[in-house]
């Protein structure tokens, strides 16, 4: 059974570094730009040198945006269809920009999020890497 020696200097707190992230910020110093593009991660930070190509992101920004836009995006369609009964292709233009728009705001920022919640628990070699 592996055990962790974690010290006070090693600890990171999970609740600031995962607002750094979803800023887009890097998690260490919260200050040099997490992401390259709209969804390429750097490998390092510009600013404070913190090895960030550890990370393991994959679906989980994908997987996280879906459930979040459809739980909300489903009950408001549904809202809205029945209190206001629009026309089928407004109400289709509305709910596909809504969705579209939701989603493209929200995909970076949940992977900067997943990212930084990486680096905070030091999963996936962030534990090595030098602060």
């Amino acid at each position: 059974m592996a055990t962790s020696h974690m010290t006070d200097e090693d600890e990171r707190p999970t609740w600031p570094a995962l607002r750094k992230g979803w800023r887009r910020k890097c998690p260490n110093c919260g200050s040099g730009p997490l992401l390259s593009g709209y969804l390429t991660v750097r490998d390092t930070c510009p600013v404070c040198r913190e090895e960030l190509h550890h990370h393991r992101a994959d679906d989980g920004p994908a997987y996280l945006t879906i459930l979040i836009v459809g739980h909300l995006m489903a009950p408001l369609l549904h809202i809205v269809f029945v209190n206001f009964r629009p026309e089928p292709l407004v109400l289709f233009t509305i709910f596909a920009v809504g969705c579209v728009a939701l989603t493209l705001y929200l995909l970076p920022r949940l992977k900067g999020a997943i990212v930084a919640f990486q680096w905070s628990r030091q999963m996936h070699g962030f534990a090595n890497s030098g602060s």
